[in-house]
C-alpha cells in the first residue's frame, strides 16, 4: 500500500470528488482502488469529518466534503510548481552554493576557479567561508567542503582531488647564514617553522628507501596558518615543511629553496567533501568537475 501522506490524501479526495467514483480516480493516479480508498480515509480521520459518503452504486460528497474541496481547488497545480522548482535545484545548475575551504589553499587557487566557474554559470551564486575547522556540513548548511585530509564523517562522501608533496625548505638567505642540512638530524640544529594543525604533533616523519626518521622539533615559530609559515620562511627566519601547492611561486623565483630532497616526507591527500545523498544537487557536482578539471597540475600530483 502508499503511503497515507496528508498530501496524497487531499489528492486522492480531489480526484475522487472530481469524478464522483474511486475506480476513475485510481486510474487517474494510477494506483489501486484499495489505496485511493485508504488514503481517503486517513484524510477523513485526521480532519475528524467525513467527506464522502459512499454506497455500492455510487460517491457523494457531504456537505462539509463540498466546502472542503471548493477550499482546494487549485492546489494540486500549485504544490506540482513548487515540485517542479524543487528539483530544478537537483537537476539544473542553480541556487546558492556554500563552501568551505582551508584560507591558503582557497586564497591561493580556488579564488580563480570559482571567478571562472561564475562567469559560466550564471545562474549560482557562491558563499565560501575560510577556515581550517572540520565544520559539520549538514547542521552549518554547507553543500561542499575542501580538506587536506583522509579522515572524515561516516555520513560524508569524498571525491579525491589530488595529493600535494610535502616539501622542506628555507631562503636562499637563511641557508647561507646557517647553512643547508644535510641529514634529517641536522634539523635539530636549525630554527624550525611549524604547522600546529599536523595531527601528529612537532615531528617531522620522513622516508628515504627502506628507512624512516621521526624528527622531533621544537618549534621556533608555530602557527595554524600555511601562509603565514611560508612568509616567516621566505624573511629568512627558518626551515620550514609545506605543501607543494602553498610555495610553487616562492620556489619558480629562488625566494624559498628545497633542501633535504632525497628524502620523501609525504603528501596531502586533497579532498572535496559534500553529504551523503543519493541526490546530490547539481551544482555541487558541476563545481567538483570544474575543480579537478582547473587546478594547477604542478600543484598537485594528481
Amino acid at each position: 500500500m502508499k503511503s497515507l501522506d496528508p498530501l496524497e490524501g487531499i489528492a486522492a479526495f480531489l480526484t475522487v470528488g472530481r469524478h464522483l467514483s474511486f475506480t476513475k480516480a485510481a486510474e487517474e493516479l494510477g494506483m489501486s482502488r484499495a489505496t485511493v480508498g485508504a488514503q481517503v480515509q486517513a484524510l477523513e480521520k485526521k480532519l475528524g469529518v467525513r467527506l464522502l459518503h459512499r454506497s455500492t452504486r455510487n460517491v457523494v460528497l457531504t456537505e462539509a466534503g463540498i466546502a472542503y474541496h471548493h477550499s482546494l481547488v487549485g492546489i494540486l497545480p500549485q504544490i506540482r510548481e513548487a515540485e517542479r522548482a524543487a528539483l530544478s535545484y537537483q537537476e539544473e545548475v542553480v541556487g546558492r552554493l556554500k563552501i568551505t575551504a582551508p584560507p591558503e589553499f582557497a586564497q591561493l587557487y580556488l579564488a580563480p576557479i570559482i571567478g571562472e566557474f561564475l562567469k559560466q554559470n550564471s545562474a549560482v551564486s557562491i558563499d565560501i567561508n575560510f577556515s581550517h575547522r572540520a565544520v559539520n556540513l549538514i547542521e552549518e548548511g554547507y553543500d561542499l567542503a575542501i580538506r587536506g585530509t583522509i579522515a572524515v564523517e561516516p555520513n560524508l562522501v569524498t571525491r579525491h582531488i589530488g595529493d600535494s608533496p610535502l616539501v622542506i625548505c628555507a631562503s636562499a638567505d637563511y641557508l647561507s647564514r646557517y647553512g643547508t642540512p644535510i641529514q634529517p638530524m641536522d634539523l635539530a640544529q636549525h630554527s624550525c617553522l611549524h604547522f600546529s594543525g599536523l595531527r601528529w604533533g612537532n615531528v617531522w616523519m620522513m622516508r628515504r628507501d627502506d628507512q624512516t626518521i621521526r624528527i622531533p622539533i621544537v618549534p621556533r615559530y608555530l602557527a595554524n596558518d600555511g601562509i603565514s609559515l611560508r612568509d616567516v620562511a621566505v624573511a629568512g627566519a627558518g626551515i620550514t615543511l609545506l605543501p607543494m601547492f602553498e610555495i610553487i611561486p616562492e620556489l619558480r623565483d629562488g625566494r624559498l629553496v628545497r633542501v633535504l630532497e632525497d628524502w620523501t616526507i609525504g603528501s596531502v591527500p586533497i579532498h572535496a567533501v559534500f553529504p551523503a545523498n543519493k541526490h546530490i544537487a547539481s551544482k555541487v557536482r558541476r563545481f567538483t568537475d570544474f575543480l579537478i578539471k582547473w587546478l594547477p597540475k604542478d600543484a598537485l600530483a594528481i
